[in-house]
């Protein structure tokens, strides 16, 4: 027999105060005469807990934590987000049998009491420091209430002082309790009392709290469907949610035990007849569960992950959403929002099959294979392709398959800060060209070496003299624009260049949607921008962008010269129903609509000509095609293009970075890891290009999607204008004193343009030599180096 508990001094005095309060309340409650007293009876608790109040808590169910989920287009469920897991629901949502069991388990004189109830609390001390049993409760069901209120209150305040005084088992937590449970019996019906804890109440180990979680988590329904079975099992769970969660094997012999006794509770007070209590003892636990999945957030979200952690990242870096990050985390885990994305389920899943065949996660080769789609005039986000499992624990830290980092997107975003794209920026030029008004059929002559000083409208290098090739050392004497894109000649762009500057060319950029993905970059102009305010960009060198950037500027000349920001969200309901504001996708006429026509149309006839560098692109079913391919050295191999459907760009490289070498004889530097001479998904090359494997991925990327979303095949785009494809005047280089008149200019500082004046200075970094397979190199020689970033 347990040693029995003697009576000391201390525990005489909390019997008789508590026994005294409890009368008082009682006879308040019961009279309806002495409710001053109660509330009298402040100053007392104020000395024993200085910081009560019984007044001015908020007991609302619609502003207890609730999970937010998050879905895709079609409304299927791609994550759910919590600090606690909980969706509010009403009284008439959960079934009057879960609503009996719980009061048979909790408080049988709920009906009846006001709040305190005084003979359960008698038989608690009598029981405990009378017979010396174990320690009984004697709380109300009103009283639990406010207990979890006040908890729950204190972690949403990041209160742990207050949390601690929630818990602490102490008379003068008791009597607030019992003060506050008196005064809200006296605001809130019984029903509304009984639907708080219903909602607030933790039922199982991992987070679960309210019965609409509890429902779902442990027999996939909702609590209005619960049984007596199903009742009385989450009914049990509160007195010890940790041992007592049948979803764990080990409890599940004691959590049929548990529901047995909520089940002889329910026969005892009427709730159920004897047949429904014979009935629901007899089934074994075991064959009642449907046991679902509780992961939580981005890492449960599967092949969606990727795009899940975009639209976590949309919602941290959004005012609409919050005045701080902190802020706007909280809203997310605790605020019950209904997220609606863009995600097209098919898009995302096409791409993420895509850029897993292009190089298994497992490959030995560790290049990563990266992909970005999406609809062209409305900025929304189709999907991402990452060849990795997404996984933000740190179990992922020195595994090169896993990774919680999206590639294909901005640093801001959760990306890198950006990879080099070669040749795909030479669009860019061709639509700067015809915005200066200039036709793609004028004759070029074609440009091997730049002088910077002199040669450049609006910049100004001192000395430096940048030699142009194209790949193969392939020499013309003068080429087209438009056949400059088709071949992807180096030497047609360094012409461009020379007649029309770099300043239209970095305005059409920005106009397009170009941007540095690097954090270090969000506030400069593409002039302040070293790289970019430099000769070479004309050929993507010193260039980095993500795959989503690109995929965006691409789908500027696929809508009609239509120019959005990417967005993820379209919808977001927070708890109560009412709509939170969205980031808007500001779409505008960005260029003019026969000038994204013709850029379409020479992009199509660098697919259809045989010898056009996207000849490799075509899709099936001789749908009208539209792409440019690119390479980085022999690091980075890259493929863009779109339907007037869908935009997409790929990208394949070490997205964890290179190392280089310097060769001593020609002082180039070189990446010692690169693809040359390497085996990748089982395949050996001593030298790669993008049609290997960027054109392959983007390519099983488009048909399956336009397959799998049934989209009709549109021939109609890309038809050129006549004022950009009749040449009236051949276009010829400025006179040299002419652009050292200009040079000149610049450097005094007196050029109207409005760009800044640029200082071109060798770089200590790697030179980015650029090659374009099998026709074109891209290649900023000898006296000026390019850098670009590989991270």
């Amino acid at each position: 027999m347990p040693e029995k508990k003697s009576m000391t001094a201390k525990r005489l005095f909390t019997l008789l105060l508590a026994y005294a309060m409890f009368c008082v309340a009682g006879g308040v409650v019961a009279s309806g005469f002495l409710l001053p007293g109660v509330f009298a009876a402040n100053s007392l608790i104020r000395t024993l807990s200085p910081n009560l109040k019984a007044e001015g808590i908020d007991f609302s169910i619609a502003d207890l934590p609730q999970a937010s989920n998050l879905y895709a287009a079609d409304g299927s469920k791609i994550a759910t987000f919590y600090t606690q897991n909980r969706t509010v629901v009403p009284l008439d949502q959960i079934s009057e049998v879960m609503q009996k069991a719980v009061v048979a388990r909790e408080d049988r004189r709920f009906w009846d009491h006001s709040g305190v109830d005084v003979q359960g609390v008698l038989r608690a001390f009598v029981q405990t420091y009378v017979k010396g049993d174990e320690q009984q409760g004697g709380s109300t069901l009103t009283q639990q209430y406010v207990k979890n209120v006040l908890a729950a209150q204190a972690e949403e305040d990041n209160d742990p002082i207050a949390a601690y005084h929630a818990k602490e088992d102490t008379i003068a937590r008791k009597l607030r309790e019992m003060l506050i449970s008196v005064q809200l019996e006296r605001e809130y019906s019984k029903g509304e009392i009984l639907q708080g804890y219903l909602n607030i109440a933790q039922f199982g180990n991992r987070s679960i709290y309210g019965v609409e979680a509890a429902a779902h988590r442990y027999f996939d329904k909702s609590a209005k469907d619960l049984n007596v079975v199903e009742s009385a099992t989450i009914a049990a769970i509160t007195k010890n949610p940790a041992n007592y969660d049948p979803s764990i094997e080990a409890n599940q012999e004691e959590s049929q035990n548990q529901r047995n006794i909520v089940l002889k509770l329910m026969l005892q007070q009427g709730f159920i007849s004897q047949q429904e209590y014979d009935d629901a003892v007899n089934t074994p636990l075991k064959d009642t569960l449907h046991i679902t999945s509780v992961a939580q957030g981005c890492m449960a979200a599967g092949d969606a992950a990727f795009f899940c952690s975009y639209v976590v990242k949309q919602i941290e870096n959004s005012p609409e959403f919050g005045a701080t990050k902190e802020e706007r985390q909280k809203l997310l885990n605790s605020g019950g929002l209904e997220i609606h994305t863009t995600m097209d389920v098919n898009a995302n899943n096409a791409a993420m099959n895509a850029a897993k065949t292009a190089i298994p996660v497992d490959d030995p080769s560790h290049f990563e294979v990266m992909i970005a789609a999406i609809r062209p005039g409305t900025g929304e986000v189709l999907g991402f392709g990452i060849n990795r499992i997404y996984d933000a624990t740190s179990a992922a830290e020195g595994d090169e398959t896993r990774t919680a980092v999206n590639y294909a997107v901005d640093e801001r975003d959760g990306g890198g800060s950006g990879f080099p794209i070669g040749s795909t920026w030479k669009p860019i030029n061709l639509v700067a060209w015809m915005r200066e008004g200039h036709a793609i059929t004028e004759e070029l002559p074609a440009v091997y070496a730049l002088n910077e000083e002199h040669d450049v409208p609006d910049y100004y290098a001192k000395g430096i003299t940048w030699n142009v090739q194209n790949s193969g050392g392939v020499r013309v004497s003068s080429e087209s624009p438009l056949n400059g894109l088709i071949n992807s000649h180096n030497t047609t762009q360094a012409a461009m260049l020379k007649e029309i500057g770099l300043t239209p060319i970095l305005n059409a950029a920005s106009d397009m949607g170009y941007h540095s993905a690097a954090l270090a970059d969000e506030d400069k102009s593409l002039f302040d921008q070293k790289t970019l305010y430099n000769p070479p960009v004309v050929i993507g060198s010193g260039v980095s962008a993500s795959a989503l950037t690109m995929a965006n500027v691409y789908a500027t000349i696929a809508a009609n010269g239509v120019q959005c920001t990417p967005i993820a969200i379209t919808k977001v309901v927070d708890s109560t129903g009412k709509d939170i504001p969205v980031p808007s996708a500001n779409c505008h006429q960005a260029i003019d609509p026969e000038i994204a026509q013709t850029a379409a149309y020479a992009m199509n006839q660098g697919v259809v000509q045989p010898k056009g560098q996207a000849h490799d692109a075509q899709l099936d079913n001789n749908r009208k095609t539209f792409a440019k391919t690119g390479t980085n050295e022999n690091t980075y191999m890259l493929t863009g293009g779109f339907t007037p459907e869908v935009a997409a760009y790929t990208m394949v490289g070490n997205a964890e970075g290179y190392t280089y070498q310097e060769d001593k004889k020609t002082g180039i530097w070189h990446a010692t890891n690169a693809f040359s001479n390497r085996t990748i998904n089982g395949v050996y090359h001593d030298t790669w290009y993008g049609a290997d494997i960027a054109t392959p991925a983007w390519k099983n990327f488009m048909n399956t999607y336009l397959a799998a979303a049934n989209i009709p095949i549109n021939n109609d785009y890309g038809n050129p204008s006549s004022k950009y494809v009749t040449a009236t005047t051949s276009s010829t280089s400025r006179s040299k004193s002419s652009a050292a008149d200009e040079s000149q200019s610049d450097a005094a500082g007196q050029n109207a343009s409005p760009s800044p004046t640029a200082t071109a200075t060798a770089s200590a970094e790697p030179q980015a030599t650029q090659s374009e397979a099998p026709a074109e190199t891209q290649q900023p020689q000898a006296t000026e180096q390019s850098t670009e970033s590989a991270q």
